[in-house]
């Protein structure tokens, strides 16, 4: 009778769990909708000319850090759900076609990959545990969280650059 108990306890907690990271399934999704929309923003505020601007000249220009931001999302996204990347690591930043025009293309792919990875994830398989990089061990919604403060970061850093270039950044956006 002790073992019925724990096992339905442990079924319980079970559940619970599952219908928990279902909803956190649904609100990371739809976090992330938010961040390509923001993203989307930046892109669109920052001119055609300013694409190619590097504050100093060690640094990334605009379109460089947001093909940064946007091979790290595939990179991300492919290693917390398994799915095969369609862009090789890197590749997006390497590109040639920096051009205001290509580069919201590439970005834009970046974030409908990490959101479609994610979408495709069950409550179980987020709670797994991952080797990110072959390097640092997590849950796989702990890399997707990891991913979102990257994208995060490097979006931010371009407010700089928007400045810089005369434009005017996007009011933040949390909600």
């Amino acid at each position: 009778m002790k073992h019925i108990r724990i096992s339905t306890i442990t079924l319980l907690f079970a559940l619970v769990a599952s219908v928990s990271y279902a909803q956190s399934i649904d609100e990371s999704v739809k976090e992330w909708e938010r961040a390509k929309a923001y993203t989307k923003e930046y892109l669109d505020a920052m001119p055609e000319s300013g694409y190619a601007l590097k504050p100093t000249p060690e640094m990334r220009s605009f379109a460089e850090q947001m093909l940064h931001l946007t091979d790290a999302n595939y990179a991300f996204a492919a290693a917390a759900s398994g799915e095969k990347s369609p862009v090789g690591f890197g590749e997006s930043e390497k590109t040639t076609d920096k051009s205001k025009a290509n580069v919201i293309n590439l970005v834009l792919a970046s974030y409908d990959f990490t959101i479609n990875s994610l979408k495709k994830m069950t409550p179980a398989q987020l709670v797994e545990k991952t080797k990110l990089f072959n390097q640092f061990e997590m849950t796989k919604a702990a890399a997707f969280a990891k991913s979102f403060e990257h994208q995060t970061h490097h979006r931010g850093q371009t407010t700089v650059y928007i400045r810089l270039a005369g434009a005017k950044p996007p009011q933040e956006k949390l909600f």
